[in-house]
């Protein structure tokens, strides 16, 4: 959510950033409200102040036995007069945290500017694509032969988009779980595992709702199935101020996420890449403001970190003003390479969304006892998806003779080197 201050003092500003990000918003009627507002609330502060005036003066006619109804109807009017204020106030508030939110945040100026995906920035690549001496499979079909993947039963049992994993590949996909959990405590997060469940101030705290609510998977209308562990993970400290000596609070989490995938339709229709339900470790973290740029940059470096123990070629991309998603102010997209799309393909998000979120869910910190309390900035980022692992490590490490070999790093999860 925006600050309506900064929405105030620079409308022209933050009009032309949001065209940045390809979103057209007039904030004409918006400041509108806000000016009719404003003098609304200074029209009720100056009749509570003559009603708390003229109270005295019923008080003292009173205490010397004089009569003080005239006095009395009219402030029974004034009382009324507050009312139909209030309400009108409190109308005008409802329309204008409904435009807030569901306005984007505004593109840091370190995100580069770009139209769409066509002009995000690539950073760095790591690491060589294979170069195969055969024709390298795709992993829905490496998975099948191996009878570990099984989409036909997924698709009878619950439908398009799920996948029933068996025997080596359903280890393969807890083994990558735990390899990253591991290495992400060992790392300094702090292990959380939320529920699956939350409630719609939940999802609208960290931007989720109202505007992307035909993306959820909706349970009743108070209930959603989470889309990522970042929405419990961040709530935790929704209404809360917290020490600024405990910031930056690091946070990994594995969860189950559930995506509706509304207008995907035809895009990754086969195997592990876009599925309604799928796995991932999620990072997320609660900074203060001048730290929260170098601790985007320490959440990346950490998501790198695990595919580069697995030995997976990627590159990090910097995404432009037009491709950033609703909450995000500056993020980067790690994506590993397929062999079957022959191409790199997104397995991370590590987004900075700076204090949009913490403004939507009330997180705040102070300095130190003698300080006001501030809104903390909120960070989130794929540490990394695990269906997109398993799907990258069966088409990097497949074999000629169809068998897969098993990252070193997994072995010790695995009890195999390979599986055939």
């Amino acid at each position: 959510m925006l600050d309506v201050r900064r929405i105030r003092e620079n409308p022209e500003e933050l009009v032309q950033a949001l065209k940045s990000r390809n979103a057209n918003i007039s904030l004409d009627e918006f400041l509108a409200q806000d000016v009719e507002r404003r003098t609304l609330l200074a029209e009720v502060e100056a009749l509570k102040n003559e009603r708390n005036t003229e109270s005295k003066e019923v008080g003292r006619i009173k205490r010397e036995g004089g009569d003080a109804g005239e006095i009395m109807q009219k402030m029974r009017l004034v009382g009324e007069k507050i009312a139909e204020l209030d309400g009108k106030i409190a109308e005008i508030d409802a329309a204008m945290n409904n435009f807030l939110l569901n306005v984007p945040n505004i593109p840091s100026d370190k995100t580069p500017i770009g139209k769409d995906e066509t002009e995000n920035v690539e950073q760095r690549k790591i690491g060589t694509p294979r170069d195969f001496t055969f024709e390298p499979k795709a992993h829905w079909d490496i998975g099948t032969s191996l009878n570990i993947l099984d989409f036909d039963t997924a698709a009878k049992i619950s439908g398009a988009r799920f996948t029933v994993y068996r025997g080596l590949g359903a280890r393969l996909e807890r083994a990558v779980i735990n390899f990253y959990l591991n290495e992400h405590c060992k790392n300094g997060y702090d292990e959380i595992y939320p529920p699956y469940l939350v409630t719609r101030e939940t999802m609208t705290g960290t931007g989720q709702l109202p505007k992307f609510e035909e993306d959820a998977y909706k349970v009743d209308n108070n209930t959603f199935l989470i889309p990522t562990a970042e929405v419990p993970v961040t709530n935790l400290y929704r209404d809360m101020i917290l020490d600024g000596a405990t910031l930056p609070i690091r946070h990994c989490a594995y969860s189950t996420c559930f995506r509706a995938e509304a207008g995907s339709a035809g895009r990754d229709t086969r195997g592990l890449i876009r599925q309604h339900q799928f796995n991932k470790v999620e990072l997320v973290k609660i900074a203060k403001p001048e730290e929260s740029y170098e601790e985007l940059e320490h959440m990346t470096k950490s998501a790198e970190h695990v595919l580069q123990m697995l030995g997976l070629p990627y590159r990090v991309v910097a995404l432009c003003t037009g491709d950033i998603g609703f909450s995000a102010a500056k993020t980067y997209d790690i994506e590993v390479w397929m062999p079957s799309y022959n191409r790199y393909v997104e397995i991370s998000s590590c987004s900075n969304c700076e204090d949009f979120q913490a403004r939507r869910a009330n997180i705040r910190f102070r300095r130190d006892t003698k300080s006001k309390p501030e809104f903390a900035h909120t960070l989130n980022g794929s540490g990394v998806a695990v269906g997109r692992t398993v799907a990258a490590i069966l088409e990097n490490y497949q074999n000629e003779d169809g068998t897969v070999t098993i990252p070193d790093a997994l072995v010790p999860y695995m009890g195999t080197d390979i599986i055939k």
